[in-house]
């Protein structure tokens, strides 16, 4: 019986320091993963990575990772620039809280990359944002009639609120007009299109309307390749889905 006791104890403290030293391992990979990912996205500041599952000593044995998330506060992805609307395109825009998945992580023998062979993710792109890629000075939609997007909000039910503020034969609108709007992703670029026109209180062509209240904005360059995959109106901005394969998460 004391034999048995002995190796009782003495099996649960190495289990116990297989944990710790588990813990420990996984904490200095989660650090050196998010230092090369700042480095390699050229981030203001280091991201949250955390690797999931136990053991992880095993997972690195095995050369694959089961999974691992990823945090950034604020990301500035790439554009190409707006088209439609009448905004001058931004060279960047800012992609908050973007949380990815990156599931079947391989790495190399020296762990200067990894690869995810999925990955999933959400963002938000706040209406601040969006909406430089529309705004601009006013624009003359017609004869007498000139128009600009000044705001974007939340209008209800998955649809954007698209305020048009409008001069008519010299006489500013006293208020802008609204148009419930709806959005969409068309590849790389996230659409905003009125499901109505506005009334600025004359007849005008509605090619000529959408030339002010529909804009798409391309977003390139997000991190490991990453793209979109579905939008959606929200509170405080548009969220976002993405999804890749082959994601390159380091090196």
């Amino acid at each position: 019986m004391r034999a048995l006791r002995i190796l009782l104890i003495v099996t649960v403290v190495l289990g116990g320091l297989f944990v710790i030293a588990d813990r420990v391992a996984v904490g200095f990979a989660e650090d050196e993963a998010a230092d090369r990912l700042k480095t390699n996205e050229g981030l203001a500041s280091t991201p949250d990575v955390s690797i999931k599952g136990f053991p992880f000593l095993t997972q690195v044995a095995g050369g694959e990772l089961d999974e691992v998330e990823v945090g950034i506060k604020d990301y500035e992805a790439d554009t190409s620039g707006a088209t439609g609307g009448t905004g001058t395109a931004p060279a960047k825009i800012r992609i908050d809280n973007l949380t990815a998945q990156m599931r079947g992580v391989a790495f190399s023998g020296n762990y200067s990359s990894a690869t995810a062979a999925t990955a999933t993710g959400t963002a938000t792109i706040t209406y601040a944002e969006l909406l430089k890629a529309a705004k601009s000075e006013p624009v003359q939609v017609t004869d007498g009639v000139t128009a600009q997007v000044v705001g974007l909000s939340d209008g209800g039910n998955g649809k954007i609120k698209v305020q048009v503020e409008a001069t008519v034969l010299g006489t500013k609108l006293p208020e802008p007009v609204s148009v419930l709007s709806s959005v969409s992703v068309k590849g790389d670029k996230v659409e905003v299109q009125a499901d109505s026109l506005p009334n600025l209180g004359v007849q005008l062509a509605e090619d000529r309307v959408r030339l002010i209240t529909d804009f798409q904005q391309q977003i390139d360059g997000l991190p490991g390749g990453i793209k979109l995959d579905k939008v959606q109106a929200a509170e405080k901005g548009v969220d976002i889905t993405v999804k890749g394969s082959d994601v390159n998460l380091v090196g």
